[in-house]
């Protein structure tokens, strides 16, 4: 299938591993130009130039703290200058620590809120504009399965989600007119360094994946091909959706 993506410009923001790292390769594969983005100079460098030897494409490796509006800003700048327009934006930022409601402080709060929320929603009203010009673009935002499904240690990531699919519905129906879709990608349990994170000296793939019904954790490039295809002209009817990428992890109807 031609996912009529040759040549079109992408922000994947922390693309320098896991999930976002994947994304960005996969839209490197289909002829996508990324510009790629995270914290860390060193880790993000050593991404690029993995994507380019995988795919031969155009990479343009960023510096970004996404919970900052100036540096948003300068890396958004560096992309119109280097190749004038972001078509598709892929909206994606680490989660939160772990805890129970009475284990965490109000800076715990204020960071996941700010991470996950107001730097994803900020990061879409920025590139929004250029898409409108062009009657044309893509915002996808990688939640997790937690807005159907509340994980239970997960309480600050349960909160932050569900305020961006809020958000994210909203926009796609004030902009779908516009050509501009908008949508939520929502992993489920995925083998990530994220995960290794979170489980620790417990980390056991088997264990991990006994409430999955394909009873195996899922590879960062299966969640990365439903992002490609959301981004593509195929996916051009489809706005305002959450799509789960959880190998039958949630159990709800909807």
């Amino acid at each position: 299938m031609d996912f009529g993506l040759e040549n079109k410009i992408a922000w994947v923001q922390g693309a320098s591993k896991g999930l976002g790292f994947a994304c960005a390769l996969e839209l490197a594969r289909e002829g996508v130009a990324v510009a790629i983005s995270s914290r860390s100079e060193e880790n993000i460098s050593a991404a690029a130039d993995r994507i380019r030897v995988a795919t031969d494409g155009r990479v343009l490796p960023l510096v970004c703290d996404v919970t900052d509006p100036s540096a948003r800003d300068e890396t958004r700048e560096t992309i119109l200058a280097q190749w004038g327009t972001v078509d598709i934006l892929v909206a994606n930022s680490g989660g939160p620590v772990s805890g129970k409601y009475d284990e965490l402080t109000r800076e715990d709060w204020h960071s996941a809120i700010d991470n996950n929320l107001f730097a994803m929603l900020e990061s879409a009203q920025e590139v929004v504009d250029g898409m409108l010009k062009k009657r044309w673009g893509r915002i996808i935002f990688i939640t997790s399965v937690s807005v159907k499904q509340p994980l239970g240690n997960l309480i600050l990531s349960n909160t932050a989600r569900a305020g961006l699919t809020g958000f994210a519905k909203t926009l796609a129906g004030q902009t779908a007119v516009e050509g501009i879709t908008v949508n939520c990608v929502l992993p489920g349990i995925h083998d990530t360094e994220r995960l290794r994170e979170i489980h620790g000296d417990d980390f056991t793939p088997e264990f991990i994946a006994k409430d999955i019904s394909m009873k195996r954790l899922g590879q960062p490039e299966e969640l990365a091909a439903a992002v490609a295809f959301l981004a593509s002209t195929r996916a051009g009817y489809i706005t305002g959706q959450s799509l789960v990428v959880d190998g039958g992890f949630v159990k709800s109807l909807f």
